[in-house]
């Protein structure tokens, strides 16, 4: 997960300590009363609330069911600069420019700032959701409802031992076997079926895996707050760049060693504690609930195989990337130190978001989404 692998070694189980709050009680409760005046103002919103929260509720139901989706979009608002070349520092940067509320909760589509999208003229409409690690793909259930109401296809799947997916993450032994989920789809995509591939936190790794092995089935990847890694290098490398100074993931990293301590850890687990402060320190309760009984242990043995990426195959791809500035996993730093070493051909940014966007930030990173696949080639 993000930077699981801060350090290698087993660190001694700390005691659990009780995250920081806001030091102004006061204004903490002012702010709630003025929320709660305004959401007992409208007995119509508070219906329309209800009836988006059926409607996410559902949309989650059905990936867990089905594991992928047909799904749709058609509207965006962010802010696009065009490709200023290759140097480093002139990467072209766009940001969502609406007015955000805290949580950014999910809107209907009629909700959205109107912007036509010919589905027919895009390369593709299909986008495949690759989740991180101790993700499923339920944490999707968002992205794939707006994306949906818009004429999009969409595919979110469960890596091997994620989400449903009925396999013990503890036995898993490399990275074929952890995204052979993804590889089978891509390999079973119709002649000439392209698709465009989102990979977050250790989800870049793998879809990065994917660009090796099909370049010519993706027309575009794109890494969100992810691990995006460069040639024979891998996400324990590009990690332990900041074991030192990530106190937070040390203390909520568990590492499982089921076949003995002498060996290496097979798999990650998270102190739920932790979770919130972690990965979703921007995100609403409900979705920090969804989470906290959801996620599973991530196998390691992904985690320190390093990567063969060629420039003819993984480099043919378009990559694009999206950077989570109030992340706590994967620190805005060490994403801005991804794509100094290896640039995309466009940098995005989420602002407000942590680590997991898809429920902080829903809209803005939908928006960004369909943003990106509209991009031409030059």
């Amino acid at each position: 997960m993000g930077n699981l692998c801060a350090c290698l070694l087993p660190k001694p189980v700390n005691k659990k300590r009780p995250a920081k709050r806001l030091a102004n009680p006061q204004a903490v409760s002012s702010i709630s009363s003025n929320r709660w005046t305004r959401i007992r103002s409208s007995r119509k919103e508070k219906l329309d609330d209800a009836l988006i929260q059926e409607q996410a509720i559902a949309a989650a139901t059905i990936i867990l069911q089905q594991h992928n989706g047909s799904l749709p979009f058609d509207r965006c608002a962010s802010l696009r600069y065009p490709n200023s070349g290759s140097k480093k520092n002139q990467l072209p940067r766009s940001s969502s420019s609406r007015t955000r509320s805290l949580t950014d909760p999910l809107l209907q589509p009629h909700q959205l700032v109107n912007q036509d999208i010919k589905l027919d003229d895009l390369e593709t409409n299909r986008f495949v959701l690759v989740h991180g690690g101790g993700f499923g793909a339920w944490c999707w259930y968002k992205t794939i409802a707006l994306l949906e109401e818009g004429g999009f296809s969409v595919s979110a799947i469960d890596l091997t031992g994620s989400g449903i997916h009925a396999y013990d993450p503890n036995t898993i032994t490399g990275l074929s076997q952890y995204v052979k989920p993804l590889t089978d789809l891509l390999e079973n995509l119709a002649d000439g079926e392209k698709v465009i591939l989102v990979g977050h936190d250790f989800g870049g790794a793998c879809i990065s895996y994917a660009m090796e092995s099909f370049p010519f089935k993706i027309s575009k990847a794109v890494f969100i707050g992810a691990a995006m890694l460069t040639n024979g290098q891998s996400a324990l490398d590009l990690f332990s760049k900041q074991a030192g100074t990530n106190d937070l993931m040390r203390r909520a990293q568990i590492f499982l060693y089921t076949n003995g301590n002498e060996h290496p850890p097979t798999s990650i687990d998270l102190d739920k504690s932790l979770l919130r402060d972690l990965l979703f320190n921007q995100s609403p309760a409900k979705d920090v609930a969804l989470a906290s009984v959801s996620m599973r242990p991530m196998p390691f043995a992904p985690v320190w195989e390093r990567l063969s990426l060629t420039d003819m195959k993984y480099g043919s791809v378009r990559r694009f990337y999206i950077e989570t500035p109030e992340d706590n996993a994967i620190p805005i730093a060490l994403q801005e130190s991804m794509i100094n070493s290896s640039p995309p051909e466009q940098v995005f940014r989420v602002k407000g978001a942590d680590h997991s966007p898809f429920f902080s930030k829903p809209q803005a990173l939908h928006k960004l989404l369909v943003e990106i696949s509209k991009i031409s080639l030059i």
